[in-house]
């Protein structure tokens, strides 16, 4: 790395390792880099523009070399930014031997990044994934691995997506990273949770020391003016004194009366570089457009000639400086970026666009936005060009990149409908995945004026469907739009069909929120039409799985199993999300949840918003069914945040309904009721009948809590025909539960033996073992008169049936309730005990109370351990006991043997205790239980 050449920006010293009034920045560097060898690191720099933070990483750089780490260089380009992979080149080409070592699939991929073969570049994960592959590879071979990434605002998004996957795993290996961002400016690392220090201007002292030492013939008090002026930033304490003549800086003549700062410094930069000789120029603007700092693709669009030579006088002139270690041209600071673009004409920019196309083979993504640069009017090549550029960004997964391609393609066409068609087609996109709902009707009347008669056109009605369902919740005429567009759409490419893709599952979501079986006749004839055409597997799977799951059949469920397991090669947000709904009601939910954690990631960065929304509330029905209650306010909280945000009014429902569950379950009657009142009186006027059965579930769950059969009954059957299982209203398979036991609790026996033969009757206890268990329970629960032990007992002992607590849980509970009525209160109290510690462990207080009362009644005493000291145990009394026989080393079916348990409710209970102990093993209980001996009443059931 070559040494900076004063004035450097951001306040360096001659000396690259000093910085003046740096020494706590300078501290933490070497503290950064000293622990990367034992585990990677990551840390952001932020501050005002010119307070030194590109000063900070050249230091940083050179102090990483001089340790023996390999140090990759990255800079952001504002010209650059739409580029895709433009920045991760810079990462990759310094390591272009090493790719070849990896396995052959990650070499293509990177291979295809850097544009160095024939092939597309894959999908952001797999990209991401290659990357980490290469980098920890090169830390274990030759010591740790340093990325330095400046101006990480104008990194492409693409690149900044892989980017951010490392620094979200750098302590995976010895990898650090160390990025600097102007304050303010987002940027794909605000939400990765590293590390962030900011650089703040320098102190008084320290800012004149800097001015003495560069300027040291200034007199004292011009000094403290430039001092004063410059309030501690460095670039312009050092380029300020340029504006100054010999007589001023010496107090000799009347300074100016102001010194405006952002102007002063970018008339520096234009002096500077219009002092340089044109072909210097010619050079710099060529980089600048180029944005990689490439020198070899400088040679080569310039036709030849000596690259170095001709950029010497920028050189000297400090304005840019050749990198030693990658052989690429920096630029001192980014103003002269912009300095160079004010002092070109546009007929120089487009030669040097046209000379830079000419770089990049046929078809190539660089070429296509060059020549779109260069173009100074209509040019309908350019604008396919860009068109197939648009849909292989977004099936890479970057919506955002492809809506802006889409949107200059637009501007390049030469006819209203080829216009008025792209401008749809970027609404339709940003309705669907990007999640700005107020940009799509400006971008639909833009359409309708370039083209009018292609105003109905597939695009157009999806993207005006997705703002009336998500934004209105009109469904009525959603569903009209759509099957009138999609009757007449004949489109025949593969834009068309992610269009018409698009426009089916946009359909699915209008005759899902409508819960109307009628409105899915068009949907499922449609779609097995257009899997003649287009065959994909995930639309097939979402009518099954997700529109009919009752009716799926066991192949369906057999190909989402293969999708959900192949999600983690996915990053696409659009298929995560859609696999991840189709998986919602038959209980797959668990396989996708690093998957949804991603896409939620990526909407923090700003991409797929509307995506991240979806995923938002896919965890947290997750999180509900798994008993991770803690995670799920929070989940949702952010969900509908941003939907009020974006005015997702009915994307809002299933975060609400959620919400609304969790308080009905917990206890919290009051927000229940205002939920499900909410969710009813904003879907009754627009058909909504899913927010009609959202309501009726929340209602129903919190009137069981309390014990009000009755009213659970009379809520549910608002909803439900017993003996009849619907088709295409998937929610009716987490409601026969507990319709079977409101109906069997109010003595309509009869309607609940009829639900649960006709829920058998449809194979819904194949679809998985949650709804096997429920119904076993069911009919065990709807059983007169005896009690069922044996469905029952196959219902509580379900493999891993601990995985859906509150479930098993009310089982427990309902077998305990019968067998303390038939007086056999020794088997009672095992489960009204076990579902009384995962009630409270759960928070579900009504439940706990019931589960409470029932003991009492049996005439056992509810009772809550308590240490030596007077203060509770965290145990029951059942957990405690279990605890401490297996404290003595009995294994699960020898204590099963004594308490007369079963194996499986010995190690459930074991679960529940190790957390609340704070021990994660059996050696941990002996030391956890001292003390744990004394007993008092619980004052809290």
């Amino acid at each position: 790395m070559s040494s900076p050449t004063p004035p450097a920006a951001g306040g360096a010293a001659a000396d690259a390792g000093c910085l003046v009034g740096r020494a706590a920045e300078l501290a933490l560097l070497d503290g950064f880099f000293g622990s990367v060898a034992a585990r990677g690191r990551a840390l952001l720099l932020t501050g005002e523009a010119g307070v030194g933070k590109s000063a900070l990483l050249d230091v940083a750089a050179r102090r990483a070399s001089d340790r023996g780490l390999r140090v990759l260089r990255v800079v952001g380009s504002q010209f650059e930014v739409s580029v895709s992979f433009a920045a991760l080149d810079q990462v990759l080409q310094p390591l272009a031997e090493e790719i070849a070592a990896l396995p052959s699939w990650q070499a293509r991929t990177l291979r295809a990044v850097r544009g160095v073969s024939d092939g597309q570049p894959t999908e952001l994960l797999a990209v991401a994934g290659a990357v980490q592959v290469l980098l920890s590879q090169q830390a274990a071979r030759n010591g740790p691995v340093v990325i330095v990434i400046d101006d990480v605002a104008w990194l492409d998004r693409p690149s900044a997506i892989v980017l951010g996957t490392v620094a979200r795993y750098t302590q995976s290996a010895s990898v650090a990273l160390l990025a600097a961002s102007r304050s303010g400016d987002e940027s794909f690392l605000g939400s990765t949770g590293i590390p962030v220090h900011e650089v703040r201007p320098l102190a008084e002292e320290a800012a004149n020391e800097l001015v003495a030492q560069r300027f040291p013939a200034m007199s004292a008090r011009v000094r403290q003016r430039l001092v004063v002026e410059a309030a501690g930033n460095p670039l312009a304490l050092l380029e300020l004194p340029a504006t100054l003549n010999e007589a001023q800086r010496q107090e000799r003549g009347p300074l100016p009366a102001v010194l405006p700062l952002p102007e002063r410094l970018k008339k520096v930069f234009s002096a500077r570089v219009g002092a340089l000789p044109q072909r210097t120029r010619e050079l710099l603007l060529l980089a600048v457009l180029e944005g990689s700092g490439g020198l070899h693709v400088l040679e080569r669009a310039l036709g030849g000639g000596d690259v170095l030579a001709g950029l010497g006088p920028a050189e000297q002139a400090g304005v840019v400086r050749v990198d030693s270690h990658t052989g690429r041209l920096v630029f001192r600071h980014p103003l002269t970026r912009s300095a160079v673009m004010d002092l070109s004409t546009g007929a120089e920019r487009r030669r040097g666009h046209l000379a830079l196309a000419g770089q990049f083979p046929q078809g190539s993504e660089r070429r296509a936005r060059h020549l779109a640069n260069a173009a100074v009017g209509p040019d309908d090549t350019v604008a396919a060009l860009l068109h197939e550029v648009a849909y292989s960004t977004l099936r890479r997964g970057d919506a955002v990149g492809a809506i802006t391609t889409l949107l200059r393609a637009s501007d390049l066409c030469s006819t209203g409908a080829d216009r008025g068609r792209m401008l749809a087609e970027a609404a339709c996109l940003g309705a669907n995945i990007t999640g700005d709902l107020r940009n799509v009707r400006a971008l639909l009347d833009n359409a309708r004026l370039a083209d009018p008669v292609g105003a109905g056109s597939l695009a157009a009605a999806t993207a005006a469907a997705s703002r009336l369902i998500n934004g209105e919740g009109d469904v009525d005429t959603a569903h009209k739009l759509l099957v009138g567009a999609i009757r007449n759409h004949a489109g025949a490419g593969a834009a068309d069909d992610d269009i018409l893709n698009e426009a089916l599952l946009t359909l699915l979501l209008v005759c899902f929120y409508s819960g109307r079986p009628e409105l899915w006749r068009f949907f499922e004839s449609e779609v097995a039409e257009a899997q003649l055409r287009s065959p994909d597997q995930l639309l097939c799977v979402l009518r099954g799985a997700f529109g009919d799951p009752v009716h799926a059949g066991p192949a369906v469920l057999d190909v989402l199993d293969g999708i959900v397991a192949d999600l983690h090669r996915e990053t696409d947000p659009r298929r995560i999300v859609r696999a991840a709904v189709a998986a919602a009601y038959v209980d797959r939910l668990p396989g996708c949840r690093s998957a949804l954690r991603r896409v939620v990631d990526d909407g923090r960065d700003g991409g797929a918003i509307t995506m991240a929304i979806e995923a938002f509330f896919l965890l947290a029905n997750d999180a509900y069914f798994s008993g991770q209650w803690g995670e799920l306010p929070k989940l949702t909280e952010e969900g509908l945040r941003w939907c009020t945000m974006y005015n997702y009014r009915l994307t809002a429902g299933p975060g609400r309904f959620l919400r609304g569950l969790l308080a009905a379950a917990q206890g919290d009657a009051e927000t229940a009721r205002k939920t499900a009142d909410r969710l009813v009186s904003w879907g009754n006027p627009r058909g909504l009948g899913l927010l009609r059965v959202y309501a009726a579930h929340i209602r129903a769950l919190s009137a069981l809590g309390g014990a009000d059969f009755e009213g659970a009954y009379r809520h549910l059957r608002s909803v439900i025909t017993p003996g009849d299982i619907p088709s295409h209203l998937p929610h009716a398979l987490w409601l026969f539960p507990d319709f079977a036991e409101a109906a069997a609790r109010t003595g309509r026996h009869a309607e609940a033996a009829a639900h649960v033969a006709a829920v058998r009757g449809t194979g819904i206890p194949d679809v998985s073992p949650r709804l096997a268990m429920l119904t076993d329970a069911a009919q065990a629960i709807a059983t007169l008169d005896v009690i069922d032990h044996e469905r029952f007992r196959r219902a509580v002992d379900t493999p891993d049936a601990e995985r859906w607590p509150f479930d098993w849980a009310r089982i427990c509970l309902a077998y305990g309730e019968r067998l303390r009525r038939a007086k056999a209160g020794a088997e009672a109290r095992v489960h009204l005990e076990a579902a009384l510690g995962t009630f409270r462990r759960l928070g579900a207080e009504p439940w706990s109370a019931r589960a409470a009362n029932e003991l009492r009644a049996s005439g056992i005493p509810v009772t809550a351990t308590v240490s030596a000291d007077g203060r509770p145990s965290p145990l029951t009394p059942q957990e405690l006991q279990i605890a401490q026989l297996a404290a003595t080393g009995l294994t699960n079916k020898q204590i099963a043997g004594r308490l007369f348990l079963s194996p499986r409710t010995v190690a459930a209970h074991l679960r529940n205790a190790f957390p609340k102990l704070n021990v994660t093993s059996r050696a941990g209980l002996r030391d956890a239980l001292t003390g744990l001996t004394s007993r008092a009443p619980d004052r809290t059931g």
